[in-house]
């Protein structure tokens, strides 16, 4: 508000105001800071200087001095880097507006001066399901020029993967298109993403804070409501639980090792929801471990530095070291090392080099060309454990504090010798009922059940892609759900890897799942998957869909999901007398409803 003083200078003489222009001025200026007033004061006698000028606000006061952060995330990482990016910009007194690139309106770029844009990559190459409608918007002819807008871009992704961190590539080349600016290059993030996100912000934040603290600044910011409770448990300060339950559900003469999983929550503080993902940290097998150190002869007595932290090779080779996923960079630097020309080769070819790592653990490049190398160097080629996300295959309505995965065993034989996977293996073999494992909660708000209970939903979930199904029917059941119920499961053999058969028998039986579908693709001669049962049954598929249910898949991405997608482009082309672009919009528009939705790996 004007001070009295103020109030009576500019009520005297001939330059008084009436009383409506009077109250549009108070109101105009009732949150200017002091320093502000002292601008808005010293422009307006300029301007009074200037006969026949208008007095309007110049366009550097209408400047926006916020820092708008965008997060385009599937599983939560971005959106942990994002948050933590904002909290440092709020420290350095910059005005912060935080936002899911869902929940943001993509016409309001040609109105900010600066944005940030932290984006995950899913599948191959394709942005989260939040950021479609954004991605498709900055490709559109509805796009604005953008030359007063100042960017960034923090990339998160796998190099394992041929569109390696490709949506922030995208939204990179696409605003620089517009005509932005770049107040910093893209970085683009591997899995042990951390140390480059971290520097990322806070050069980011250092480089930004005159500018945008110079006008004015706040200390407030947007942050997202977390829908996970409060705990002070998290990726990085993970919840010791207890191992309660290890059972294998396959049969003795299945080719799959499946486990149901049981774990205990008690005193955590941790909850979730269903369609969420536990983070389970684990360590590697000390006979492994053992093994590669014999091979590229160390003793495992050598100190190391790793990050900040230093300990023995053999210390860190087991809790720190990622030793069972190999990747292009780790085989790059053994063929150097090795010099040997196969690997070399390899490295050459990028689509076989990822094919390769992919089917190799770390020791078998070791032993393919087998070279003695120093400690530290050895440490410095690896990356550092992350943690596996597992569906959650559990209501907290049903199992209260315990939570419940699926969990296949991942295992293989190479040259005669048995390899498995790190927290598979960890959880199904190394560590006893009663032992501690560490863990969190990973929030995946891209992976909901309808918000009315009336809405029909379609689960597909083949294989351990049954997790979250299991636990949306004891989620639907306890919430006496009216909405229809049809689950397509699918795997190898009737008798041997029927997950939960019982399970879904009972809710068969109860009526609460209306429609059950499955293919085990060799109990015949010809391979029947879940794909050939929706094409089946594609008048069905189609009438629910039309009526408004939700879809939802879990699974293999790099077949499964492909197939089960182009069998509804087929339906919806069949049912629904459309072209494949036609069918491709149809599905695009439930994707940005949030009525098809995939959760797939």
């Amino acid at each position: 508000m004007l001070s009295k003083q103020q109030n009576s200078t500019l009520n005297s003489g001939q330059a008084s105001l009436d009383t409506n222009q009077l109250a549009s001025l108070q109101q105009l200026t009732s949150g200017f800071s002091p320093l502000q007033l002292a601008w808005a004061s010293g422009y307006l006698a300029a301007k009074s200087e200037q006969p026949g000028s208008s007095p309007a606000i110049a366009p550097q006061a209408q400047a926006s001095a916020t820092l708008t952060i965008l997060y385009a995330s599937q599983t939560g990482n971005a959106k942990g880097v994002a948050s933590k990016l904002a909290e440092q910009a709020k420290s350095a007194g910059i005005s912060v507006n935080l936002k899911n690139v869902a929940d943001y309106k993509a016409k309001s770029l040609k109105s900010e001066s600066h944005l940030l844009i932290v984006a995950s990559t899913n599948g191959e190459g394709e942005p989260p399901d939040d950021a479609l409608s954004f991605h498709e918007f900055l490709y559109s002819k509805k796009a604005p020029k953008l030359a007063d807008l100042s960017y960034s871009v923090l990339s998160l992704g796998d190099s394992s993967y041929e569109f390696f961190c490709q949506t922030g590539k995208d939204f990179d080349e696409q605003l620089k298109k517009l005509g932005a600016k770049r107040v910093a290059e893209r970085v683009d993030c591997d899995v042990d993403y951390q140390h480059q996100a971290q520097q990322w912000s806070k050069d980011i934040v250092e480089s930004l804070k005159e500018e945008l603290t110079s006008s004015q600044s706040a200390d407030v910011v947007t942050l997202p409501v977390n829908e996970v409770a409060s705990s002070q448990y998290s990726k990085e300060s993970p919840y010791e639980a207890e191992l309660l339950v290890n059972q294998k559900i396959t049969g003795r003469d299945s080719a799959k090792d499946v486990r149901h999983i049981e774990i205990d929550l008690t005193d955590s503080g941790l909850t979730y929801q269903v369609g969420d993902a536990l983070g389970v940290w684990f360590e590697n097998d000390e006979s492994l471990v053992n093994d590669l150190l014999a091979t590229v002869k160390l003793t495992g007595e050598e100190l190391v530095n790793v990050g900040t932290k230093e300990q023995s090779i053999k210390q860190a080779l087991i809790e720190t070291l990622e030793i069972t996923q190999s990747n292009g960079k780790f085989v790059e630097f053994w063929a150097n090392q090795s010099d040997n020309q196969v690997l070399k080769a390899l490295v050459e070819d990028k689509s076989a080099l990822r094919e390769f790592a992919l089917e190799n653990q770390v020791i078998d490049v070791i032993k393919l060309a087998p070279a003695s190398v120093d400690a530290q160097a050895l440490a410095s080629s690896l990356r550092q454990i992350t943690p596996r996300l597992y569906s959650i295959a559990s209501s907290q309505s049903e199992v209260d504090e315990e939570v419940h995965l699926t969990l296949g065993v991942v295992q293989f034989d190479k040259q005669g010798e048995n390899r498995l996977g790190g927290a598979s293996g960890f959880l199904s073999q190394r560590l006893d009922e009663g032992g501690k494992v560490k863990v969190f909660v990973e929030e995946n708000n891209n992976f909901r059940l309808p918000q009315s209970d009336d809405t029909d939903v379609i689960m597909i979930g083949p294989g351990t892609g049954v997790a979250p199904f299991r636990a949306f029917m004891q989620e639907r059941e306890a919430r006496d759900a009216g909405g229809r119920n049809w689950m397509f499961f699918g795997d190898q053999t009737f008798t041997q890897d029927f997950l939960y058969q019982v399970e879904w028998q009972n809710y068969l039986k109860s009526g609460l799942l209306t429609k059950m579908d499955v293919a085990f693709s060799r109990d015949q001669a010809e391979k029947v998957y879940v794909q050939h049962r929706i094409q089946e049954h594609a008048a069905d598929v189609y009438a629910w869909l039309e009526a408004g249910a939700h879809l939802y898949i879990c699974g293999d991405a790099n077949r499964m999901a492909k197939d089960v997608h182009q069998a509804l482009i087929d339906v919806i082309v069949e049912q629904g007398k459309k072209t494949a672009e036609q069918a491709e919009d149809y599905l695009k528009t439930l994707r940005a409803d949030k009525r098809y939705q995939r959760d797939v790996y």
